[in-house]
């Protein structure tokens, strides 16, 4: 169990790494009905003036709660989840989600992350390009 003694201002929240491809970004389109073509279709996304089909917003969302989860625990809870696209991300980029603990506040039972995503080389390098920012709160048992 998590609790709040267990965390602390400043904490690196633990990392998420995912790698979308090209399938996964059409099952992904297909589950939340994002049907639009930049996601999937390289002639049509290249068309629109994108280098390749981008990775749509709600996954980065997604990997943002993630990160958030992690740092709850499994009795903890995601309570918000919020975040801005800053740059686009392509299938084979290698995703990377990190943070720390903004605030905490027992009173009303919600830690506060800060949240980054960042893309990498598949090496791990990390390439300078911020995808993400934004923030999450979380409810610690």
């Amino acid at each position: 169990m998590r609790g709040y003694s267990d965390v602390t201002v400043g904490q690196p929240v633990p990392p998420v790494e995912f790698t979308p491809d090209a399938v996964g970004l059409l099952r992904f389109g297909a589950v939340t009905r994002n049907t639009h073509r930049i996601h999937y279709d390289t002639a049509f996304a290249r068309s629109e003036g994108l280098a390749d089909p981008v990775v749509m917003a709600q996954l980065h969302g997604c990997l943002f709660h993630r990160a958030a989860a992690a740092l709850a625990g499994e009795t903890g809870r995601v309570r918000e989840v919020a975040w801005q696209n800053r740059a686009p991300a392509h299938p084979g980029d290698r995703l990377v989600v990190t943070g720390t603990v903004r605030e905490i506040d027992p009173a009303r039972g919600e830690v506060t992350l800060d949240l980054v995503e960042r893309c990498a080389a598949p090496d791990g390098e990390d390439l300078g390009i911020i995808c993400c920012r934004g923030h999450a709160v979380v409810v610690l048992a």
